[in-house]
């Protein structure tokens, strides 16, 4: 029974590990006479992990009868481009690459084999921030992608700048 109730809580907790999206809005792509119209959704989420930054997604989203009632699979077409919103602080697995590849949001695309994702990597040389997001599937994911790099920089009137930026000129 213990062992069944820590299980439980383990799968509760990955359910809110990732970012959820807000809907910005959609344009239909095809027109379905039944049913709602095949469309491209534009939502953004922030990244959990690393407050002051926001990513907006554009996605396919199938309609018809099967999307209306939730069981079409969506393509696996999806774009992204993030942004920093505010000061950026990074912790320390961020900082340090053990972070890396982590999933920071998700959302099914399919009743129940397909799911889209964005993952966080961090370029401690170049002191960015890179989000790719990509499909799976259980047996077979595709290999369209979409990344977007986020630079770590001072924010204004903040103090804050995330990580200590070099102060050395440039060589000339």
């Amino acid at each position: 029974m213990a062992m069944r109730n820590t299980l439980f809580v383990i799968v509760l907790c990955g359910l809110f590990a990732t970012a959820t999206a807000e809907e910005i809005g959609t344009v239909s792509t095809k027109f379905k006479w039944l049913g709602p119209n095949d469309k491209i959704a534009v939502e953004v989420f922030e990244d959990q992990g690393v407050p002051g930054v926001a990513c907006y997604l554009s996605r396919a989203k199938t309609g018809g009868i099967k999307g209306a009632i939730g069981v079409a699979e969506d393509t696996s077409d999806a774009s992204i481009a993030c942004r920093q919103i505010g000061p950026i602080r990074l912790t320390d697995e961020v900082r340090t690459g053990k972070a890396d590849g982590e999933e920071v949001f998700k959302k099914r695309t399919s009743l129940i084999f397909k799911s889209m994702q964005v993952v966080r990597f961090f370029d401690s040389r170049r002191n960015v921030l890179i989000y790719l997001t990509y499909s799976d599937r259980v047996i077979e994911g595709s290999p369209k992608n979409s990344i977007s790099v986020v630079p770590v920089q001072p924010w204004p009137d903040s103090g804050a700048i995330g990580m200590e930026i070099s102060a050395q000129a440039p060589d000339s």
